[in-house]
């Protein structure tokens, strides 16, 4: 039995057909059309997806360029930007309506012959009914061509800070209907992004398992309810987010492949996350806003067996929500560690305790730190703090065993970024505590304090970077005069776009 695509409901269109040859009649000539296959399909992929349908007016040889594209992004909001030219959020009772045309005009003029591959195949949508529309058709796609990476990103109308616990289990139940429509479409995924669900205990891993090829799993504010547990098993998955979603914990149990970890913003008071078999993890990235009742995580403790390569630690301009350990605990955890990112530290910290990172991690060669207090996302009220249970505390507090050990010699690491340098005594002193550990450093790069446009006019004091010539040079002197070292120090440019 042919396979046949799908299509919504509609009105007759009015259009008129194309135009057979619109370049020949406009110029006449034709030379764009009488190029090559691969040339012409490098031009037309470079085109957002919306531009990509147009180009099938021009002539009746570029109708058949949609047929050939091996790699095919279709987002609503790429037909939404063309249809509304203001910013503000435009939705009308059909939203996916104008991309399931699309998805139906280039899937389904592809033949069950075609020769080209699809490399790429990503669709951006939001949860409705009318999706199952593109859930069938990629499901057809999936079984009648060559498809390399199939992904969906599954977007709901509301935003995390808006949605309620009743929104979270209304799309849940809308995710679930479509799911059960379209398994096939499922079932041939390579990556999966979702948001704002609140699913039945047994739904989440239904979804992991019956996606078999799933590679990538993105989770933003998705749980089984309130401190629930879940359990990951897959065969395939190699990178894994999940953020702010509401687990008590997380445990990897069975990830033979997964290489790419991030979590982020956690409710329980206990470790949030649990590592069972996960021996190619390499990447993990770990962010959280420290409440009052959040316990200080033993990196040695939380890792487990896992030895990770990369590790970036975000702490929200709050609390350090990690604990200082000795080298002899971090060792089993450290030994392989290359890169480690400590991000938003706030400004108002001591640097001191990060060089216990440097002491396990006798294999780093690069420590980037950022310093920042960004507004956007920090509550400054002091009601509003106790309300929402914010520390009270200074946050570095509990720090004290992060001290430079006298005599203690790094000889792997070579580079030290630092964002948010400011001309303090805190950053030099920090900057030479690294030099006297680190007796093979080759660069220092110290980038000014990162601005968002947003929060800008926030900041609560003058930045002192060193923007002139002669106030770099004044800092390079300080720093080779007391450490008489070949180090080189840097000052990039860093743009306002960049936070």
């Amino acid at each position: 039995m042919a396979f046949t695509y799908p299509r919504r409901p509609a009105a007759r269109s009015t259009a008129k057909p194309p135009a057979k040859d619109w370049l020949l009649e406009e110029y006449g000539h034709d030379w764009l059309s009488n190029l090559p296959d691969d040339i012409l399909l490098n031009i037309v992929e470079r085109l957002d997806i919306a531009d990509v349908a147009r180009t099938s007016v021009l002539s009746s040889r570029w109708m058949e360029v949609p047929a050939m594209l091996s790699k095919i992004v279709i987002t609503v909001d790429s037909f939404k930007r063309k249809l509304h030219k203001s910013n503000l959020p435009c939705f009308d009772a059909h939203p996916n309506s104008t991309m399931i045309e699309a998805t139906n005009s280039i899937l389904g003029n592809r033949s069950r012959t075609n020769l080209y591959t699809i490399r790429l195949l990503r669709m951006e949508f939001y949860l409705g009914d009318d999706c199952v529309y593109i859930g069938q058709a990629v499901a057809i796609t999936i079984a009648t061509q060559n498809v390399g990476l199939a992904e969906f990103t599954v977007m709901t109308k509301k935003e995390v800070r808006q949605c309620t616990d009743k929104d979270l289990l209304y799309y849940a139940r809308k995710f679930m209907s479509f799911f059960y429509t379209c398994p096939n479409a499922f079932n041939g995924l390579t990556g999966l992004k979702l948001q704002n669900l609140r699913l039945a205990e047994s739904e989440l891993p239904e979804i992991v398992s019956t996606c078999k090829r799933l590679e990538f799993l993105r989770l933003l504010n998705c749980d089984m309810g309130k401190l629930s547990f879940l359990e990951l098993e897959h065969s395939q998955l190699s990178e894994l987010e999940i953020v702010d979603s509401e687990f008590e914990r997380v445990d990897l149990k069975w990830l033979p492949k997964l290489a790419v970890l991030t979590f982020s913003d956690w409710i329980t008071q206990h470790d949030p996350l649990s590592f069972g078999y996960v021996p190619l993890l390499k990447s993990v990235s770990i962010s959280n806003t420290a409440l009052s009742y959040h316990k200080m995580l033993k990196l040695s403790e939380f890792l487990g067996k896992v030895t990770v390569r990369d590790l970036r630690l975000n702490f929200e301009s709050e609390k350090i929500w990690i604990k200082p350990e000795a080298p002899r605990e971090l060792f089993n955890v450290f030994h392989k560690l290359q890169i480690v990112s400590l991000l938003n530290i706030s400004e108002e910290c001591d640097l001191t305790w990060t060089m216990f990172i440097l002491r396990g991690a006798p294999s780093l060669k690069e420590l980037c730190i950022r310093v920042w207090d960004h507004f956007c996302d920090t509550i400054l009220d002091e009601e509003e703090r106790k309300k929402y249970s914010y520390s009270e505390e200074p946050k570095d507090s509990g720090l004290e065993c992060g001290g430079s050990a006298s005599g203690f010699k790094h000889h792997s690491l070579a580079v030290l970024r630092i964002f948010g340098f400011q001309t303090e005594e805190k950053f030099m002193s920090y900057i030479k505590n690294v030099m006297e550990a680190a007796v093979n450093l080759e660069n220092i790069y110290l980038h000014n304090r990162p601005v968002c446009k947003i929060c800008q006019h926030m900041v609560r004091k003058p930045s002192r970077y060193p923007w002139t010539s002669k106030q770099k040079i004044s800092v390079r002197n300080k720093v080779h005069n007391e450490m008489c070292s070949a180090v080189e120090i840097h000052f990039p440019k860093y743009t306002t776009s960049q936070y």
